[in-house]
């Protein structure tokens, strides 16, 4: 897809990291220690683990599946959402959802942030930023919120292994065949403490 966006929107920053991407995830006390085990998040586990992360964008729509296939069990989580008026509207992701949207932080700067505060985010809120430095390469750091109080974070050093999302990649515990994404993912994390 031939990039039309303008430089430095959200539709632009998703077309620069459409394709098959390799995280490597670690999560941190917040004085930047590192924490062993994730207790916090909504799909909590051991650190650090690997996810392959496939995400697609056609100009309008986003689909992203992330899979893990390192220092977890498997796990696959399913994201979609609709470019409309310049800003990435995410399909609800669970109960009680307040809404979730992609907005431009300027030039190589992403996040994906609640669209507005309510109880439900003082449950939980964990807003990403997503760092662009450089084509190939994709860093994402979020802070984890639970009762309105922030917990740990993370880190997600990506590199991107196909320009394209396609098919699954080698390194997919699922095996070759079938679809990259799966059936849009429903989490609890909203309506519980």
């Amino acid at each position: 897809m031939t990039n039309a966006f303008p430089f430095a929107s959200v539709g632009q920053m998703l077309t620069d990291m459409v394709g098959t991407w390799h995280d490597h995830i670690t999560v941190h006390h917040l004085d930047g220690l590192p924490m062993p085990k994730d207790n916090y998040a909504g799909a909590a586990g051991d650190a650090p683990y690997d996810n392959l992360v496939y995400i697609d964008f056609d100009g309008v729509s986003y689909r992203q599946t992330n899979i893990t296939f390192r220092g977890r069990p498997l796990h696959q989580r399913t994201f979609t959402g609709v470019l409309r008026e310049g800003v990435l509207h995410f399909d609800t992701l669970g109960p009680q959802d307040p809404g979730h949207i992609g907005i431009s932080g300027g030039p190589n700067i992403l996040l994906f942030v609640a669209s507005h505060y309510s109880a439900a985010t003082m449950r939980y809120s964990e807003p990403d930023w997503i760092y662009l430095p450089s084509p190939g390469v994709r860093l994402r750091s979020t802070v984890l919120y639970r009762r309105g109080k922030a917990v740990r974070t993370l880190l997600a050093r990506g590199v991107r292994l196909s320009p394209l999302a396609d098919k699954r990649h080698d390194l997919d515990p699922r095996g070759a065949a079938g679809d990259v994404h799966g059936e849009r993912s429903v989490t609890t994390v909203y309506e519980r403490d």
